[in-house]
């Protein structure tokens, strides 16, 4: 039996961090929003959904998807990111499906799913364990400030279109508080799967 585990935070909370950490053990890990990039390419079927519901001004020269643009339209309008999500999210639910099952026959005990949103995209029927990475609002902000050079507007905005991680604790069946040091994480992070007998 595999055991998948789900692991969420929120942007600037260390989630790359803990995974890398997750890898170190030689747990597989499917990401999410490296995946999230993958079905946008130019030639995939959700790069053409998107450039028919956005239209060509979205569009770098070379005919690739100009983030920051399309990221522009969809932040500060929810009807937008909505019809971005519709076209985005399943291409990548499939995607790690696939990944996944790929795994599983492989022989892998443990498969860790890296979601950002996924209680805001109600993917928990996924996984059978959740690890949330957390951070104090402050700490998140701060940190998405200096990673990013956002203006602390810039970074509210971002934060304010996820889900608040405070609420996202009681959801998770282990928190990593990530206020602190690596080592601090490192060490929560080895009880937690010590619990689980997954090392």
């Amino acid at each position: 039996m595999t055991t998948i585990i789900g692991l969420t935070g929120g942007i600037a909370s260390g989630k790359s961090t803990v995974a890398k950490m997750l890898k170190n053990y030689g747990i597989p890990i499917i990401d999410a929003d490296v995946i999230a990039r993958e079905v946008v390419e130019v030639g995939e079927e959700a790069y053409y959904k998107i450039v028919e519901a956005f239209g060509k001004d979205i569009l770098h020269e070379d005919g690739t998807i100009h983030r920051e643009k399309l990221g522009a339209i969809v932040f500060n309008d929810e009807e937008q990111r909505k019809k971005l999500n519709s076209i985005v999210h399943p291409a990548v639910r499939t995607r790690m499906n696939e990944l996944k099952q790929k795994y599983i026959e492989g022989g892998e005990k443990t498969i860790v799913l890296d979601i950002p949103l996924l209680f805001e995209s109600k993917l928990t029927h996924l996984v059978d364990k959740i690890i949330l990475v957390y951070v104090d609002y402050d700490v998140q902000v701060k940190r998405l400030m200096e990673r990013n050079h956002f203006t602390r507007e810039q970074a509210e905005a971002r934060i304010k279109a996820q889900m608040p991680l405070k609420d996202k604790i009681s959801l998770a069946d282990a928190v990593l508080y990530n206020n602190g040091t690596i080592s601090e994480t490192e060490k929560q992070l080895a009880e937690v799967l010590k619990k689980w007998q997954i090392i």
